[in-house]
């Protein structure tokens, strides 16, 4: 069996996992937008295929061995999320100001924000692995802030107001 790190079949794979995410996440884009203009059936549609292309993202990413131990899984997490508040989104950020794109300025601003509230929330779930305690999550759907346990108070990124957070199960 030939080795695959290296091969032109593993940037391949990495190439059909990230086109196949990303098809996921338009197509639920495209589901919500659909729904809103009155078209249950093409949402429907737009959702069982992102469910679809959520299977062949799986299927490549677990050739390419990138799912490990849940201790594995959250080191990989802190990691990915600790790149993007520290390199990604500050250079984007300072891209969209030079540019003036005030939209994408506010959009990197608020997920460079919140990912670092995500590495928090995967640092305390690293470091209690095995600990039974249970919360729920809930997500503004606003800027994606995230929080353990429901809030009577606006978010603290964007300042939407609580109603907009949504329990995530």
């Amino acid at each position: 069996m030939s080795e695959l790190k290296g091969s032109q079949t593993e940037k391949d794979l990495k190439e059909a996992f990230a086109g196949e995410s990303q098809a996921n996440r338009k197509y639920l884009a495209f589901a919500k937008k659909a729904e809103q203009e009155g078209y249950v059936q093409v949402a429907k549609l737009f959702r069982a295929v992102a469910e679809a292309e959520t299977i062949h993202a799986h299927a490549h990413l677990r050739i390419l061995r990138g799912v490990g131990s849940t201790e594995d899984n959250l080191k990989a997490a802190l990691s990915g999320e600790a790149e993007e508040f520290t390199q990604m989104y500050p250079r984007m950020i300072r891209a969209a100001q030079d540019g003036g794109f005030s939209a994408a300025l506010r959009s990197f601003s608020f997920a460079n924000e919140v990912e670092k509230v995500h590495h928090d929330l995967f640092e305390g779930a690293l470091n209690s692995l095995g600990n039974q305690d249970t919360a729920d999550y809930y997500v503004c759907q606003v800027c994606g802030h995230t929080r353990a346990g429901k809030t009577e108070e606006a978010c603290p990124v964007c300042g939407a107001l609580p109603e907009t957070y949504l329990k995530v199960d």
